[in-house]
């Protein structure tokens, strides 16, 4: 019977149709596409390098200033735009203009925090004349209750998480090249009008338990039980309570994690006596980064730090080695490398100051992220195992009961009525 369901399901995945599980985007219906900074300096893992890269080009003038900011069609200096959400001259604490940059540069705003692709946390300069593709509606709904489900480009053959969390504002950039798309749990701030089919949480009620009725506990057992596929991320809805509950309390192990202590949670922790430290400090321009599997080890130049657990080290999302990937662009913005085909002198490199001791403390914190997460893939393994054999909702049962098909309102932002925000050259506008 389970090798009957697994044939299934796979055909169904190929031809766009499964009896056996639902598209993410049936589940939740709104997604925002990734952001599109159109130019490399607007964001890193350093904010005072973004902060120097601010003042040289506000300091810059005519053609230079141009060739600094690097212009695409949709940004110049002379281009007046919308202020991001929450981010106007007009706001408390905000400094973020909306006249043209090469009139009007105002104070350099403060960077804020995101997540650049899969568990990478990084900077950003949030000025919407900066950016070519900010998705104002991400700004508008993230608040210090809403998450983030980021779905992760789909690369056959290969391991790895289909999808994570975040409560920091995500980018979406896919290691692999194959962005998915963002869903945020809530479609309005104060965590309001849950991003949900309508009627589904009525049918976890009903068949599933009371107590696990609430956005949180879906989007847990999203990320517990999801799958991923060339058609997007895959997630089989159990009518077993027992099933459920197993998964919503996996998945809430695997929220709190990536959270990283954020909303009030505990920081990750390794056991005592498996906890990662700096055992030769990490030199100030480190040109690579090696694994030494015996001694469970990362080297780095002469530095070391250990016991990296081999599961840290391996752990891939999209085909991409996590810890890498991570290592390799912090190593670039320590001696101020630029990416291929951006010119040696703009502004990527400026504020190179070598290896930072915020960075060794943020390595040590992804190595027992991902520890963390690797020791609880047998724990998915044996839930998949379990939803092979348990019965399932099936999308017959969810269209009796009005959840499917998904109205076509719900996969549309939200309207934000009397919200008042700050437009080009100071006009403002009701949202």
């Amino acid at each position: 019977m389970a090798a009957r369901r697994t044939a299934a399901a796979a055909t169904a995945a190929g031809s766009g149709e499964d009896s056996t599980s639902l598209e993410l985007d049936e589940l939740m219906p709104w997604s925002v596409r990734p952001l599109r900074t159109g130019r490399t300096w607007v964001s890193g893992p350093d904010p005072a390098a973004l902060r120097a890269r601010w003042e040289r080009l506000a300091a810059a003038e005519g053609a230079e200033q141009e060739r600094l900011f690097r212009p695409s069609r949709s940004r110049t200096p002379h281009t007046p735009v919308a202020a991001l959400p929450g981010r106007s001259t007009a706001g408390a604490g905000a400094a973020a203009g909306t006249g043209r940059f090469a009139r009007e540069p105002g104070a350099c705003p403060d960077p804020v925090r995101i997540l650049h692709g899969p568990f990478d946390e990084q900077w950003l300069l949030p000025d919407h004349r900066l950016i070519d593709a900010a998705r104002p509606e991400l700004w508008r709904v993230g608040d210090g209750r809403q998450l983030f489900a980021v779905e992760h480009g789909y690369v056959p053959q290969t391991a790895g998480p289909a999808l994570s969390v975040t409560h920091l504002l995500p980018d979406g950039h896919s290691p692999a090249g194959r962005p998915g798309r963002i869903r945020p749990l809530y479609r309005r701030p104060d965590a309001t009008d849950p991003n949900l089919a309508p009627g589904l949480l009525d049918v976890v009620r009903t068949r599933l338990g009371p107590q696990e009725a609430c956005p949180e506990s879906v989007l847990a057992w999203i990320l517990a039980a999801a799958l991923p596929s060339p058609s997007g991320c895959r997630i089989p809805l159990p009518a077993d309570a027992e099933v459920w509950a197993a998964g919503v309390e996996l998945g809430r192990e695997l929220v709190r994690l990536q959270l990283r202590g954020a909303r009030g949670g505990e920081r990750p922790r390794l056991p005592g006596g498996r906890r990662p430290y700096v055992r030769a400090a990490l030199p100030a321009r480190p040109t690579g980064i090696v694994y030494d599997a015996e001694a469970e080890a990362l080297v780095i130049g002469d530095g070391r730090i250990s016991p990296v657990p081999a599961g840290a080290w391996e752990f891939t999302v999209s085909g991409v080695r996590v810890l890498e990937l991570w290592f390799g662009r912090r190593a670039a913005a320590a001696v101020g490398a630029v990416p291929e085909g951006v010119e040696a002198d703009g502004l990527e490199v400026v504020g190179a100051r070598g290896w930072t001791p915020e960075w060794t403390s943020e390595l040590l914190e992804l190595i027992t992220v991902l520890a963390l997460l690797d020791g609880l893939r047998p724990r998915q393994e044996a839930l998949r195992a379990r939803l092979e054999r348990a019965p399932l909702i099936s999308r017959d049962e969810l269209r009796a009961a009005g959840v499917l098909p998904v109205p076509a309102s719900l996969r549309r932002p939200a309207s934000v009525l009397g919200h008042q925000e700050e437009g080009p050259e100071g006009q403002f506008a009701l949202l």
